[in-house]
C-alpha cells in the first residue's frame, strides 16, 4: 500500500496519475507530461506539455486534468497552462513507449509473445462489401470490451475512415512515432489520412509493401486485443506482404451468394496454402434482401459461402467454416455513409445481428502454449 500524500502538491500528482493521455492511453504523469503544479492557497495552477503545440485533443485533456486536481480536497480552483516537448522530451517518450533504448521499430504483432489476434480481411473482387464488414466486425468487437485496431490496407480504394466517420482525422506524430486517431473507440489508420482530398495513389509493389510496414511498425497501437487489415481485393501485392510481416495473421474471406464470386474468393483463400496462414472462416454479405412481407430474395442466387466454405476445407485440409450470413439492407450501406457502423446505429437489424455474431465467435480466442512461458522455475531439493 503507498503511503499517504504528505502535501496538497503531492495529492494532486496523484491524481494526475489517474489521468490518461487521450491518444496513447497511458498516464500523463508516466508520459512525462506535467511539468509543473503550484499551489495557492485553493487554487492549483498546472502546467501540461504537449507532444505537439497543435494537439486535437486538447481540449479533452484540460477537462480531465481540471477535474482530477478538483478532486483533491482543498482546491477550489484550476488553471492549466499548456507548453510543449521538447525534441529532447519527445525522443525520450518515444523511446519509453518503444520499451526504451532508442530501439527501432518493429512491428509488435509479429513478435513472440503478442496476444493481439490479427485478421486479415480478404475478398476475390471487389464490390462484395468487405469493407463494411470489416468496420462493423471491429464496432461489434470494441463492443465486447476489446481494444481494436483497423488498417485500411486498401492503398488504392481506402475507405475506411468515411465508414468509420473519421474522414478528416489527422494521425498525430510523435518524432517517427505516428499516433493513430480514434473513432468509436476504435483506433485507425489509413493512406487517405496522408493524401490531399480524394487524389488517386499510385504507387508499385515496393512501395505498398513500405507503406503496410509504416501501419503496422511506425503506429503506436499501444496493447490490442484484435486488430482487423482491410485488404484490397485479389491476390496481390498487399496480401504477400501481409503474409511476409503478419505471418500469424489469420485470414477472413469475404464473399457474396454469387457463384462467379465464390469461385473467385476461394482462390483468395487457396493462397494460405502458399503462404502457411491459417483461413478462420468465411463471411457471406449480401445473403438475401427481405421483403415488407417477410420473403427473403435471392437477388446474387444462394450458397455461395457455404461454397467457398466447402472447397477450401478440402484444398487446405483444415476445418474452414461458414461463419454468418449478412443480410443485404440499406440500412448498412446508410450507415456507412454517415460513418457510423449500424453494429452501432441500430443495432437490432438483422444485419447487425448477423454481423454480431460472427465477432462473438472471431472473439474465442484459439490460444496454444507452445513456445510460451509458463513461469515455473525447479523446487529446490529439501
Amino acid at each position: 500500500m503507498s503511503a499517504p500524500a504528505t502535501t496538497i502538491e503531492q495529492a494532486i500528482h496523484t491524481e494526475l496519475a489517474k489521468v490518461e493521455d487521450p491518444e496513447i492511453h497511458r498516464p500523463i504523469t508516466e508520459l512525462g507530461m506535467v511539468d509543473n503544479v503550484t499551489v495557492d492557497g485553493s487554487h492549483a495552477a498546472i502546467r501540461i506539455l504537449l507532444t505537439i503545440a497543435g494537439c486535437p485533443l486538447k481540449d479533452t485533456l484540460r477537462t480531465d486534468v481540471t477535474n482530477a486536481a478538483q478532486s483533491v480536497d482543498g482546491i477550489e480552483s484550476v488553471s492549466v497552462d499548456f507548453g510543449t516537448m521538447t525534441d529532447a522530451q519527445r525522443k525520450e517518450l518515444q523511446a519509453s513507449l518503444r520499451g526504451g533504448g532508442g530501439a527501432e521499430p518493429v512491428i509488435p504483432f509479429s513478435q513472440a509473445g503478442s496476444r493481439t489476434r490479427v485478421f486479415a480481411v480478404a475478398s476475390g473482387k471487389g464490390g462484395v462489401g468487405k469493407s463494411s464488414v470489416t468496420v462493423n466486425l471491429a464496432a461489434a468487437l470494441q463492443a465486447r470490451g476489446l481494444s481494436v485496431g483497423v488498417v485500411d490496407a486498401d492503398i488504392y480504394g481506402h475507405s475506411v475512415p468515411r465508414m468509420l466517420g473519421a474522414g478528416e482525422a489527422r494521425p498525430t506524430a510523435v518524432e517517427d512515432m505516428i499516433m493513430p486517431p480514434q473513432a468509436h473507440g476504435i483506433k485507425l489508420i489509413s493512406i487517405g489520412m496522408f493524401t490531399k482530398g480524394n487524389a488517386a495513389v499510385v504507387w508499385r509493389g515496393p512501395m505498398l509493401h513500405r507503406a503496410l510496414q509504416q501501419f503496422l511498425a511506425d503506429v503506436y497501437w499501444g496493447e490490442l486485443d484484435v486488430l482487423l487489415l482491410d485488404l484490397p481485393p485479389g491476390t496481390g501485392d498487399i496480401a504477400i506482404s501481409v503474409a511476409q510481416l503478419l505471418p500469424g495473421a489469420e485470414l477472413l474471406v469475404v464473399t457474396t451468394p454469387q457463384v462467379a464470386a465464390a469461385e473467385v474468393a476461394e482462390r483468395a483463400g487457396a493462397i494460405a496454402m502458399q503462404t502457411h496462414q491459417r483461413v478462420t472462416g468465411v463471411v457471406e454479405n449480401m445473403s438475401w434482401l427481405e421483403t415488407p412481407d417477410g420473403q427473403r430474395m435471392e437477388l446474387f442466387g444462394s450458397g455461395g459461402g457455404g461454397q467457398v466454405s466447402e472447397a477450401l476445407t478440402k484444398r487446405i485440409g483444415a476445418n474452414v467454416p461458414l461463419l454468418g450470413q449478412v443480410p443485404l439492407e440499406p440500412q448498412l450501406r446508410e450507415a456507412g455513409d454517415d460513418g457510423v457502423p449500424l453494429v452501432v446505429k441500430d443495432p437490432q437489424r438483422p444485419a447487425s445481428q448477423a454481423l454480431t455474431g460472427i465477432a462473438d465467435r472471431l472473439a474465442v480466442r484459439r490460444e496454444s502454449l507452445a513456445g510460451k512461458p509458463l513461469g515455473l522455475s525447479p523446487a529446490a531439493k529439501a
